[in-house]
């Protein structure tokens, strides 16, 4: 197992090139945000526009497009059950960031096969929340394109089948291998299973366990792998290292850490990370 270190952030987030322009960085689409769950997309929003990308689009029921215009003025809105509208901005993006408050009814499970219906190879998609249950209960076949789970370990139970005491990197890396995904265990310390290669995230805070911090999460990766995409698997591994990191420093003054704190100290964190000397290391220590 390889613990993550510092490295790996200042490794993805490089200074912007000096014609940059919003296309530059890619487009996220999010799909989430039932009538009763628009916070946690509103939150995978604004960690998905804080973290630098492009374009950010999120598609939701129509009775958050005010709260979401209100604290994320930066992102476009969509009617999540306009079938045609989710689709064309599905297939447009570079990354599709799906479930956060997405709801695990008919029209959820509805919403979440036209996602499913319109990714392409060449695309990520983040897979988060409601999304996992319905894909576990329903036993739906992975969408096309590069997949990245970020469950916690109830949800994980689900989508695995191994119970959370069971969870052993060894039997999850089996599972992992099994369905061809990135997967993101979100635990005390988390851990990243790519392939043949396990990742420990050694920090974090207790201050985190608030409501709304994986929704956070799953914007971030959203987010740093539309902006970095040709990074590959380390552009989740910067987004998760990132995610903690800057709650950490958030924990050294306060109680507890909010979500919006991490993605509103988004912008600045990555510009420190951005001007550390590039060692050309991989970012982990063995």
């Amino acid at each position: 197992m390889k613990k993550l270190t510092s490295q790996i952030v200042s490794d993805v987030v490089r200074p912007r090139p000096d014609d940059s322009f919003k296309g530059t960085f890619g487009k996220v689409t999010l799909v989430g945000g039932n009538e009763n769950f628009g916070g946690a997309i509103i939150m995978a929003t604004m960690a998905a526009v804080y973290s630098g990308a492009g374009l950010v689009t999120t598609c939701t029921a129509p009775l958050n497009a005010g709260p979401l215009h209100s604290q994320v003025p930066e992102a476009m809105f969509a009617d999540m059950h306009d079938d045609h509208k989710v689709a064309q901005l599905v297939s447009a993006a570079t990354t599709v960031v799906v479930g956060p408050g997405l709801g695990d009814n008919e029209q959820s499970t509805h919403t979440l096969h036209v996602v499913f219906d319109n990714i392409s190879d060449q695309q990520t998609v983040v897979i988060d929340g409601s999304a996992i249950t319905i894909m576990a209960r329903d036993h739906l076949s992975l969408p096309a394109g590069k997949v990245v789970f970020t469950p916690h370990q109830m949800e994980w139970q689900r989508l695995s089948g191994i119970k959370i005491a069971d969870q052993e990197p060894k039997v999850n890396q089996a599972k992992v291998k099994e369905l061809g995904a990135t997967v993101v265990l979100k635990s005390h310390r988390t851990e990243i299973y790519d392939g043949n290669n396990i990742y420990q995230l050694p920090i974090g805070t207790p201050a985190q366990a608030v409501g709304g911090m994986g929704d956070t999460l799953a914007g971030m990766v959203g987010g740093f792998t539309a902006q970095f995409h040709d990074q590959g698997v380390k552009a989740v591994l910067a987004a998760v290292y990132a995610h903690s990191d800057v709650a950490e420093q958030i924990a050294a003054r306060q109680y507890i850490v909010l979500p919006h704190q991490i993605s509103r100290s988004l912008p600045a964190y990555m510009k420190r990370m951005s001007s550390i000397d590039r060692q050309h290391q991989i970012g982990f220590n063995n």
